[in-house]
């Protein structure tokens, strides 16, 4: 088991946020369900999120056939953004968050074996932005289906930092 540290410079989220160029979206609530829920242990499970951009889904369709792999990992960036986004709310603040586990779905057409590689778009964009406190344990997998036909989804796992 390797035990990873934290360097002697803490990540400044803002502004390496900034450094790429990308803002967090409003949070959008939904009335059907929670974007977050605290657990007892403490730990903030999100729900997962799409690549919404202003409310759209620019891209639609299956990673390896509609959709090309470098698109896919563009989508996989927006929606991690946008779950960090309702993972800065859930801790009150960015800087205050700590990735636990990442889950990347993508939708797949069939014989598509790369879901790794457009999970690690989201994975080095919460690297980049929180540092060694972005990076997580994953799993990325491929499915037949994600709502409204996106090529992408994300879910978190997250803690506040104290």
């Amino acid at each position: 088991m390797t035990v990873h540290s934290l360097s002697d410079t803490e990540t400044d989220p803002a502004a390496a946020l900034a450094a790429l160029g990308l803002t967090l979206p409003e949070v959008v609530e939904d009335p059907k369900y929670l974007d977050w829920r605290a657990s007892a242990d403490g730990r903030i499970h999100l729900s997962g999120q799409l690549p919404y951009v202003d409310g759209k889904l620019p891209v639609t369709g299956a990673v390896g056939d509609t959709v090309d792999v470098d698109t896919a990992r563009a989508m996989m960036v927006r929606a991690t953004l946008n779950a960090l986004a309702v993972g800065a709310d859930a801790a009150g603040a960015l800087e205050r968050l700590r990735i636990v586990h990442m889950l990347a779905f993508v939708l797949s057409a069939p014989g598509f074996a790369d879901q790794s590689r457009v999970a690690d778009a989201g994975s080095e964009l919460l690297v980049q932005v929180l540092g060694e406190h972005g990076r997580h344990a994953r799993t990325a997998i491929g499915v037949a289906g994600l709502p409204r036909n996106s090529p992408v989804e994300v879910q978190l796992v997250c803690e506040v930092r104290r």
